[in-house]
């Protein structure tokens, strides 16, 4: 690939983590503290020539590290998180935090435990700049050039897979989730309505998208209930529902992360400025019952349901 076909920084973020299998994968090994392949497949039910091939994925993304070890006379291998993995751990814990308030579900999520605090609580986004929180999408402008959408839109490395048994997996994240995130083209035109692209006919002229993918698109998103339809059919605006608008962390999250760890050609990157406070926005995490910044040592998540009071803090690269 040469520089002026190189993703933009966002565009790699999202081929490094937008796959079901591989946010899976890291949400294992922060919570679970999983770091062999076997475990993985066990915990996940995936095939192990997938695992194999995100395993080898991860690594040439500098997501894991393999590390050595000695098991009865043989070496082996394990995989650890780097640190540009475990600065994924708000991303993840935004994920969950959405799902809570928008995704129904048939067994009960995790519970996030603040242990300053000591209560189970919820997250809301704010402002790292000037510590203002709840920050909402309507909150920040957003300037991009006008290669960015066009290097987002990068192929994947792999058709995407469906994990059938989800449901029944308390940590699993939801088929909706992955239809928004997992998805290049989910994610992007997601990211253009942010921007305020309205219409059919500029999302496409501004994506280059087929018809048919953004007819798609469009129609899984009202389904859905990120999306609503206002004005005549034959000229129908597209806008965001407050569901919708509340995916705005997530897309924080990985535009934040990806725009630190990775270098895309220039002019390709996003310009987040918090109005209230005119600084570049660089999110972060609140607790929504006592007010303070979290950090990734001080939480952890509890299994009611499934796995009374076992605590599942949030793994280190150790």
């Amino acid at each position: 690939m040469t520089v002026t076909e190189r993703p933009s920084a966002i565009g790699q973020a999202l081929l490094a983590i937008g796959d079901q299998w591989t946010l899976l994968i890291l949400q294992r090994a922060f919570l679970l503290h999983v770091r062999r392949f076997a475990d993985w497949r066990d915990q996940l039910g995936v095939s192990e020539s997938v695992l194999a091939n995100r395993i080898k994925e991860l690594v040439a993304g500098d997501l894991l590290r393999p590390a050595p070890y000695r098991e009865q006379g043989r070496t082996r291998t394990e995989y650890l998180l780097t640190e540009r993995a475990i600065e994924l751990w708000p991303l993840l814990v935004e994920i969950w935090s959405w799902e809570r308030r928008w995704a129904p579900r048939r067994r009960g999520l995790p519970e996030l435990t603040h242990d300053v605090c000591g209560n189970r609580t919820d997250v809301e986004l704010g402002c790292a700049g000037c510590a203002r929180a709840p920050v909402t999408a309507r909150d920040t402008e957003t300037v991009r050039d006008a290669a960015t959408f066009a290097q987002v839109t990068v192929p994947r490395h792999h058709r995407r897979t469906v994990r059938s048994d989800g449901e029944h997996d308390p940590l699993s994240y939801f088929p909706e989730t992955f239809e928004l995130l997992g998805d290049r083209w989910s994610t992007v035109i997601l990211a253009a309505a942010f921007l305020g692209i309205r219409r059919f006919a500029d999302f496409q002229s501004e994506l280059g998208v087929a018809p048919s993918v953004l007819s798609n698109r469009l129609r899984l998103f009202t389904e859905l209930g990120v999306l609503a339809v206002d004005g005549p059919e034959t000229r129908p605006r597209y806008r965001l529902t407050e569901k919708g608008l509340d995916f705005y962390g997530i897309f924080a999250f990985v535009v934040d992360w990806g725009q630190r760890w990775f270098t895309g050609p220039p002019r390709t990157d996003l310009r987040v400025t918090h109005r209230a406070c005119g600084q570049p926005f660089r999110p972060y995490l609140r607790c929504r019952s006592c007010g303070q910044a979290i950090s990734r040592s001080e939480v952890h998540f509890v299994l009611p349901e499934v796995i009374p009071e076992r605590r599942l803090p949030l793994a280190g690269t150790g």
